[in-house]
Formats: C-alpha cells, sequence, structure tokens
C-alpha cells in the first residue's frame, strides 16, 4: 500500500526536524507510552522496565544499524484522552516508533493517530481484539488477544462446575471486552450466567454489588477489569460472608491486589502469560534485571521488553528505519524473543499465545493450577 501523501508529508517532516536537531544520524527514538501515574501505574513500572532494559541492553550491542535507541517516556494515566494528548507529542517530537500504549482504551484512539501519521506501535498489554481488527498496517502487539484469554478463563470455570457464575466487569473497553468473552464461553457451555453488570472505575463501595452476588447464590464470580477494584470487591465480599470463588485476567495479577484485599486475595484465579523469567533461556536476562534490583516476573515486563526488540530486528530485517517497510518485515519474519518465537498475522496479532490459570496468594506468589 502506498503512504499517503499526508503520510509522506509527516515523514519528510519528521526527518527534517531531526536532522535540525543533530538527531538523524545518531539515534533512533522510540516512544515509550503508558501509566507513569494514577491506579495502574504499577502495571506501567512493569512496561518501562522492560522496555529500559532492551534498549540498554540492544545499545549495549551496538545498537540499530549503527544508532542508539533513545526512548521517549511520556505518561497517559491510562485515560483514552490523555493517550491521544501523549500520541501526538510524539508525533511533533518527530518519533516513528512507539511501544505502548498499555490500557486498551488507551492504546485505541492513540493507535488512530500513530496509523495517520505513519509511526509504527506495538503493544506490549493490550488484549482488546478491536485494536487490530481495523486493517491497520502499523499496529502490532505482543500479548494475546481477549479471544484468547475469555475462553480459557471460560473453559477452567466449567470445569469447576459451579451452580451459578455472576460475571462483573468495569464498563471499560478491555474489562467488558473480556468478561464478554468469558460469558458467552460459558453460556455456549449451559452454565447459568445468573448476572452480567458493570461497575464503575474508582468506586470504592460495592456493598450493593456483594449483596446481589448473595442473594443470588452466586458460588463463582469472575471480574472483567483492574486489580483497584477487584481488591475492594474481594474485601467487602468476604466481609459480608460471601465464599464464592473469585477469578479475573491479567490486570487484576498485581502485588498491590493484596495490599488492598488482604487475605481476602488468597485463592483468587487469574489468567495471566506464562512465567517467561522462568523460562531457562531467559536466565541470563532476569539476572541482568536482578542487578538493577528490578523484578521481571510482571506480566507485561518481558512482553514490552520483546516489542523493544521487535522495532530492532524489524529495522534490521528491513535495512531501513521507515515504518512501513518495518511493519512488512515483521509480517514476513520470524523472530526468536523472551516471550518464545514471535510471528505475525496480517492483522498484526500474534499467531499464538498462552494464558494461564494460576491460584494467587495471600503473599503475593502464584500457582500455576493447569
Amino acid at each position: 500500500m502506498k503512504m499517503s501523501v499526508k503520510k509522506l508529508a509527516t515523514a519528510v517532516g519528521a526527518s527534517v526536524a531531526l536532522m535540525a536537531a543533530g538527531q538523524a544520524a545518531a539515534e533512533i527514538r522510540i516512544g515509550i507510552a503508558g501509566p507513569m501515574t494514577g491506579p495502574v501505574a504499577q502495571y506501567g513500572d512493569m512496561q518501562f522496565s522492560g522496555a529500559r532494559m532492551a534498549i540498554e541492553r540492544i545499545n549495549a550491542a551496538g545498537g540499530v544499524m549503527g544508532e542508539q535507541l533513545v526512548g521517549v517516556e511520556v505518561d497517559d494515566v491510562c485515560d483514552p484522552k490523555q493517550a491521544v494528548t501523549v500520541a501526538n507529542r510524539l508525533v511533533n517530537q518527530g518519533v516513528q516508533y512507539v511501544v505502548g500504549h498499555l490500557c486498551s482504551s488507551s492504546t485505541q484512539p492513540a493507535s488512530d493517530i500513530y496509523e495517520d501519521e505513519g509511526i509504527l506501535m506495538i503493544t506490549p498489554a493490550s488484549t482488546s481484539p478491536e485494536i487490530t481488527q481495523r486493517g491497520y498496517e502499523l499496529v502490532f502487539r505482543t500479548i494475546g488477544l481477549d479471544s484468547m484469554q475469555g475462553p480459557v478463563a471460560g473453559e477452567y470455570i466449567v470445569s469447576q462446575n459451579p451452580n451459578k457464575v455472576a460475571v462483573i466487569h468495569d464498563k471499560q473497553q478491555y474489562g467488558e471486552g473480556i468478561a464478554t468473552a468469558v460469558r458467552d464461553t460459558l453460556r455456549n457451555a449451559g452454565v447459568e450466567v445468573a448476572m452480567f453488570e458493570g461497575i464503575t472505575a474508582g468506586d470504592k463501595d460495592f456493598s450493593s454489588l456483594v449483596t446481589k452476588i448473595k442473594q443470588a447464590n452466586v458460588d463463582f464470580v469472575y471480574y472483567g477489569g483492574y486489580h483497584p477494584e477487584l481488591g475492594l470487591i474481594l474485601r467487602q465480599a468476604r466481609q459480608a460472608d460471601v465464599n464464592a470463588k473469585f477469578m479475573g485476567p491479567e490486570g487484576v495479577g498485581n502485588k498491590d491486589i493484596n495490599t488492598i484485599a488482604g487475605e481476602a486475595a488468597e485463592g483468587l484465579l487469574v489468567t495471566l502469560p506464562p512465567s517467561f523469567d522462568e523460562k531457562e533461556e531467559n536466565q541470563d536476562l532476569v539476572a541482568a534485571f536482578a542487578d538493577k534490583g528490578e523484578d521481571p516476573s510482571g506480566p507485561f515486563v518481558l512482553t514490552s521488553y520483546t516489542a523493544v526488540q521487535l522495532v530492532a530486528d524489524g529495522i534490521e530485517q528491513a535495512g531501513t528505519k521507515d515504518p512501513f517497510e518495518v511493519a512488512k518485515a515483521l509480517r514476513a519474519g520470524t523472530f526468536e524473543t523472551p516471550i518464545g518465537t514471535v510471528q505475525y498475522n496480517q492483522a498484526g496479532d500474534m499467531e499464538s499465545f498462552e494464558f494461564v490459570v494460576y491460584e494467587w496468594h495471600s503473599d503475593g506468589s502464584k500457582t500455576p493450577v493447569n
């Protein structure tokens, strides 16, 4: 597909701006966009940690085509409006590649801007299928889809033979999307979904929801969303003597849920990417994180590392920094990364990605159950 006049003008303008700044011959700038502040900043910490490590190691090995990678970090607070603001900021700074965003609701509007402006984006965390269903050339990810993760959770719930299931979500793109995938899997298996309803992200009092769950005699609750709300729901449910089993997606798999829920976090079920930090071939990389006092076990650390690596490998394979040529190289190639072998389909999704069901413990550790 030919580059549009707008994209061509943008690319030329960005190149001129970089040359004027004395940067074009020396560095490749990669925007790292995610939450540095706000309620899910803990996930942003994972993203920035992984991306920084990849940039450091690639530069130490000689960079990319003789040039050094430079991270341009921006805070989108996991807010769609702020995501648009920082996306435009990256455009104005002449960035040609972005690792991010983290939250699906931020990634989608930001990706509209990147595609229009000729910037290649790889999200290490956004799982909403809608992001890659629009036929964009420059949008990729290093994580699986809700349409993969939801059935894994739903099939596990079916295997537990619950009597009644409540499916709750936070009414946001990610949370409602994954909850819908779980609900549909349950219904197709003949499991009764007694409740399917949303809460408001940021709320603190879930007593009415807990009462509904209790009155409906629900024995299994699936929650689509992030850990701050689920932590409170767990704590308030246990205080109300609700004994239902709870489960959530990777957005709740954060040690901070233990701070919020306390002992009520024990036994929570979570779908997460595999523990890439436990792979034998990643132990040198794990040691490098340890030397910095950083934890590589979070679900988005090595997916972010991989996103940076893929930008570098794509440039090397294409033999050019043109994002459109790099996108072609990514779709055509096979790449060995810390998260395994990566091959892309036309949409920009990986051909395969595994999600694992873990049991979460009150000390923040987890145990695989499937």
